[in-house]
């Protein structure tokens, strides 16, 4: 097992956050937002306001249809229609022709598991279960083999999320990109703020740096996903006081191994989603916004992400964005 910082939580006390740091009722009995309901239309509008720049910069990775870091099954592409050898014949069904052979089209059936440590995506509030429940008490049965997540699908999101992100580079505040297995703790989140010289506010979406981004692109062959930086439980209270919105990293979140074992793999996923209500955007690209917010001297931002409106989803592939 890794060995876990001096000033980490124990299993037990982890264990007592479910209760301790839950948001079940706190919006109604029928919330499906969760943390979502601390951005308001003053929070929107200050958002509007930080964009001066005009400057937009994507905060994911490119989907490919091949092999990439850390999917164990990368994406599928099926071609419909393709621009080869046009003109071969209008019962060619795998050329897109039209209008008696003058015109084309192509078309293709994509189909991926978004979930995971490869494909940028936003985690719905009926990913995780613990003890059989989901956020706000809903029992996890409701997430089915036929119709998928019958209540606290993606859907949910169907107005994307707008409001003030903030880029909690803690590997500009370190010095060196975190290593492998390294956990990031609420004093790191600290520097960083410090660094950057802002507060992380309710309503805010959190990005972390922590660095493995740049690991990723410089030798992606031999990128192992399972031991990755990444958010130590010790952070859960920190971030249920700021009363963040969302949070997003350049990993999946939870420093992998999470040092507890079997017993509690990923906290940040099963306390936060499911006690917190918190929405996770999972394994972004964050070293160009890294760099754009060196050159203009600014680590907040207007966020905006908008989700696939997939009926019965459980979270969606999203691009987020960032607006200066």
């Amino acid at each position: 097992m890794t060995e876990l910082p001096e000033d980490a939580p124990s299993a037990a006390e982890i264990r007592s956050w479910m209760d301790e740091l839950s948001n079940w009722g706190r919006w109604g009995d029928d919330d499906t937002l969760g943390t979502l309901n601390h951005i308001t239309p003053d929070k929107r509008r200050q958002a509007a306001a930080l964009v001066t720049e005009g400057v937009a910069v994507s905060c994911a990775w490119d989907i490919r249809a091949r092999a990439m870091p850390g999917a164990v099954n990368p994406p599928q592409r099926y071609m419909l229609g393709t621009g080869l050898d046009l003109g071969s014949g209008p019962d060619d069904a795998r050329v897109g022709q039209l209008d008696k052979g003058h015109a084309g089209a192509a078309m293709e059936f994509i189909g991926m598991v978004f979930h995971g440590l490869a494909v940028t995506h936003i985690d719905a509030l009926s990913h995780v279960f613990w003890d059989k429940q989901m956020y706000n008490g809903h029992d996890a049965g409701l997430v089915t083999d036929w119709l998928g997540a019958v209540r606290l699908d993606v859907r949910d999101l169907r107005d994307g999320i707008v409001t003030r992100g903030v880029l909690l580079d803690v590997a500009r505040a370190r010095g060196r990109a975190f290593e492998p297995g390294e956990p990031v703790m609420p004093a790191d989140l600290e520097a960083a703020e410090a660094l950057g010289g802002f507060t992380v506010e309710p309503g805010d979406v959190l990005l972390l740096r922590t660095g493995d981004g740049a690991r990723r692109l410089a030798d992606w062959k031999t990128y192992e996903p399972d031991t990755q930086p990444g958010f130590q439980a010790a952070c859960l209270p920190w971030l249920h006081e700021r009363g963040v919105a969302a949070i997003g990293s350049d990993v999946a979140q939870d420093v992998r191994p999470s040092g507890y074992g079997e017993e509690l793999t990923m906290p940040i996923h099963t306390v936060g989603i499911v006690a917190m209500g918190l929405w996770l955007v999972d394994n972004c690209n964050l070293e160009q916004l890294a760099v754009t917010c060196a050159s203009l001297g600014r680590w907040q931002f207007q966020f905006v992400l908008g989700p696939l409106r997939i009926e019965g989803s459980t979270g969606s592939p999203a691009n987020p964005l960032a607006l200066f």
